[in-house]
């Protein structure tokens, strides 16, 4: 069976099935543990405290979408259930785009001193679809009862290191799963098809409705949000993937300024890679149109044409940003991702490619042209 890409999001049909002679053995198992394993004792001591600390600032989210019945009376029903965890202590609580897209309403659950669980209703404060991520807010919990995350760094991370998972797989509540950092700088896809780079991979069992919830280092710190998953069966292979801490903050920083994540612009419309194979474009990105007021059409980017006996010229192709090749889309996505609107950037174009009308191409000389362009 072939492998799947699962987001993790819970949908309320799904109920765990819990074995009884599992749990038995489970217990049994630990009560044969040798008695002076006292080096154990103090890994579980240690485990047990980060997790203590650390579930305060993690949250359960369900989520509702709305349904209008007969009577023209909306109602709002439960649509599915995540994790997310308290950012900081205003009341913002972030968590995976995925995880509320679609909603009508979402509720968010905390545990509080003593073990009390605490619902509120939640507000969206902003979204950011190409990295998954999203910021709620929470308005009327006092701030004393707001924990907040402690924030680690995803720069220094190292294969082998130890993680753990804190969310709420299959509705479960506040649940701990342990593993190692399995890959570093590994690529999944946003929900706008848009790539998501230098994610996490771990081995710590992340399953459906742990998206949102936080990956932890040894010391309780956030090092990533559990994102994604890759299992033929949607349920965890030992195959996850989380967004580094470091790209997260960048986002949620301006989700909580601003309520919005501004990206810089090109100003074009281009061709999707399998689409341009067909036009004989093998490498590089295909120019659909270049609006006049944008910036690439400022900097004189040419899009595609149609003469009048019908011949379709091409447009530029782009094939270079600031020195780095683009061999498709996903290139040209990773090369703007640390630009600014304001940046310049030098592109080179590959320009001169003509199709006649029954689709076979025109000897036309291809040249490499290049271009400056100011990111709108």
């Amino acid at each position: 069976m072939r492998g799947a890409w699962c987001l993790l999001a819970t949908s309320h049909a799904l109920k765990p099935a819990l074995d009884r002679r599992s749990i038995l053995g489970a217990y049994a198992s630990l009560a044969s543990l040798p008695a002076n394993a006292a080096a154990l004792r103090q890994a579980e001591l240690e485990t047990i405290q980060l997790f203590e600390k650390a579930t305060k600032s993690v949250v359960f989210i369900d989520t509702f979408a709305e349904q209008r019945e007969a009577v023209s009376m909306n109602m709002d029903v439960p649509q599915g259930t995540g994790s997310g965890f308290v950012w900081d202590d205003r009341g913002h609580i972030v968590t995976n785009y995925h995880v509320i897209r679609n909603a009508a309403a979402a509720d968010v659950t905390l545990l509080v001193d003593g073990g009390t669980k605490l619902s509120r209703k939640a507000q969206l404060r902003g979204v950011d679809p190409d990295k998954d991520i999203a910021v709620l807010t929470v308005d009327d919990i006092p701030r004393d009862k707001l924990r907040k995350i402690a924030v680690g760094t995803s720069s220094n991370l190292r294969v082998g290191a130890s993680v753990f998972a804190v969310g709420n797989p299959f509705g479960l509540d506040h649940t701990l799963t342990q593993g190692v950092i399995s890959g570093l700088g590994r690529e999944v896809r946003s929900p706008t098809g848009r790539p998501i780079t230098n994610v996490i991979q771990t081995d710590a069992a992340i399953n459906p409705g742990n998206s949102g919830g936080p990956l932890l280092d040894s010391s309780g710190r956030l090092i990533g949000m559990n994102t994604a998953i890759y299992s033929p069966s949607g349920a965890s292979s030992g195959v996850g993937f989380a967004i580094p801490v470091d790209t997260l903050s960048t986002v949620v920083k301006a989700l909580v300024d601003d309520g919005r994540v501004r990206r810089p612009v090109l100003g074009i419309t281009f061709l999707g890679g399998q689409q341009a194979k067909a036009l004989g474009i093998d490498a590089g990105v295909l120019v659909l149109a270049a609006p006049a007021d944008g910036p690439a059409a400022l900097a004189g980017v040419r899009g595609t044409s149609r003469s009048p006996d019908g011949a379709l010229t091409l447009g530029d192709v782009i094939v270079d940003v600031d020195g780095r090749s683009i061999n498709g889309e996903a290139d040209l996505f990773k090369a703007l991702d640390r630009k600014r609107p304001g940046d310049s950037v030098k592109v080179t174009v590959a320009r001169g490619q003509r199709v006649s009308a029954d689709g076979a191409p025109d000897d036309v000389v291809t040249a490499r042209v290049p271009v400056d362009i100011v990111l709108g």
